[in-house]
């Protein structure tokens, strides 16, 4: 993808015999207009760069002309690349900011629920000491002491309990009042982030969508340099060297590629078999059970769901999801039925799919490996049906599957969320 418009004529010649691996990758060498970005773009035929060397000023042209246009492709790609990793980066950051956010909002919810327990607590003491006083009150204590004038000692002595009593009903009057503030303080702060949460679940959204089309596009620009960048090398090396049968040997070595392409998506289809037959840990996918959900891949949790110290980045952060860890390629299946609402690069999380399960439930599933999505934007799939493979894009250290389960966009713990339906992770 990186390849030069200005290359050597024996690295041209190179290029022409083996047809360089990305060919044939999309099938479509053929097509002399790719769809996407490019598809306005005019590309010469053979027989267009044949006619050419008619003459030594159409050959010039023609040799510009190809030049630049293996110039715009790389250029297209890179720039959109790039702009989908950036878009990929936000999108990341606007929703590890609401997870984050929703996380504290549950724990100051929790802190206040406490709170008032405890206010309310408090508040019924007070109550019960009131209710006291008001059955020992001086009237009693001074009609005693007109009918018992003897009595006094003991009548002094209830006064001075009394006393005490009263100093006692202030403290406790004094901490309910305390009580009831840190309550009211604590469910303000918890409304106030509650009502923040919306406005960063709309971010991640938008940024998720936003994310989406940056991928879409690198995608398009990428498989318009695939479908034509090598043939217009080919076509270049016969307009500036005296070669035979340059089209002929471009063809050959088509072919060849797609026989080796052929060949190597069966040894990763086997190396996907064998690693998920032999997960330990747990293995994914299957029919599902009653509740509609299956394990979304194999392997051991190595990482659970909580604050930790990012083993990528070195920061404390918010882990949303859990890891599971089968071997590299294994499959990734999709854990209820759903719709694909989100297919490319996610920033940290890799290349990642993000599936609607409706009801307000979505699943993500990150660190897929380069070209191991297997569903697009709008796709429905089924329960147990292979969506991606398992990689080590993004923040990864290695070969697992990010895996998070989401209640209205925000990331909750995936093991007693998947635990209620059945599922162990």
């Amino acid at each position: 993808m990186s390849t030069s418009p200005t290359l050597s004529l024996r690295h041209r010649s190179r290029v022409i015999a083996a047809a360089v691996a990305v060919v044939l990758a999309a099938g479509a060498l053929a097509a002399l207009t790719p769809s996407g970005p490019a598809s306005a773009t005019t590309y010469p035929s053979w027989d267009d760069v044949q006619k050419a060397k008619s003459s030594t000023q159409a050959q010039q042209d023609k040799v510009s002309e190809i030049k630049s246009l293996i110039s715009s492709l790389q250029a297209e790609a890179k720039a959109k690349q790039q702009a989908a990793q950036s878009a990929g980066e936000a999108y990341q950051a606007a929703q590890s900011k609401y997870d984050e956010a929703t996380l504290q909002q549950k724990s100051l919810q929790g802190q206040a629920d406490d709170a008032e327990k405890t206010a309310s607590a408090s508040e019924a003491q007070a109550g019960q000491l009131a209710a006291q006083l008001g059955r020992a009150s001086s009237n009693t204590v001074t009609t005693d002491l007109l009918s018992h004038p003897s009595d006094s000692g003991d009548l002094l002595y209830e006064l001075g309990a009394m006393s005490k009593l009263s100093e006692q009903a202030d403290g406790i009057y004094a901490q309910a009042s305390q009580d009831r503030g840190t309550a009211q303080g604590l469910a303000d702060k918890a409304d106030v982030a509650k009502q923040a949460l919306g406005a960063l679940a709309a971010t991640a959204r938008s940024k998720m969508q936003e994310a989406q089309g940056a991928a879409e596009a690198a995608q398009d620009a990428v498989s318009a340099q695939t479908d034509n960048q090598t043939r217009l090398e080919a076509q270049l090396t016969l307009l500036t060297t005296k070669q035979r049968g340059v089209e002929a040997s471009y063809k050959k070595g088509v072919e060849e590629e797609k026989k080796r392409q052929a060949r190597i998506a069966a040894a990763a289809a086997r190396a996907a078999a064998a690693a998920a037959a032999t997960s330990q840990g747990g293995t994914g996918g299957g029919s599902p059970n009653a509740s509609g959900w299956v394990r979304p891949a194999g392997g051991y949790q190595t990482s659970g769901f909580g604050m930790r110290v990012d083993p990528y980045t070195h920061a404390v952060a918010l882990h949303a999801g859990v890891d599971l860890a089968p071997a590299c390629y294994a499959p990734i299946y999709a854990a209820h039925d759903g719709t694909v609402v989100f297919a490319g690069n996610g920033g940290g999380y890799g290349n990642e799919v993000v599936l609607d399960n409706g009801g307000g439930i979505s699943t993500a599933y990150g660190h897929i490996v380069d070209g191991g999505i297997l569903v697009a934007n709008g796709q429905h799939v089924s329960a147990g049906q292979q969506i991606a493979k398992i990689g080590s894009t993004g923040w990864s250290t290695g070969c697992h599957l990010h895996f998070e389960t989401r209640i209205n966009g925000a990331a909750t713990d995936p093991v007693p969320f998947m635990a209620a339906r059945g599922i162990s992770v």
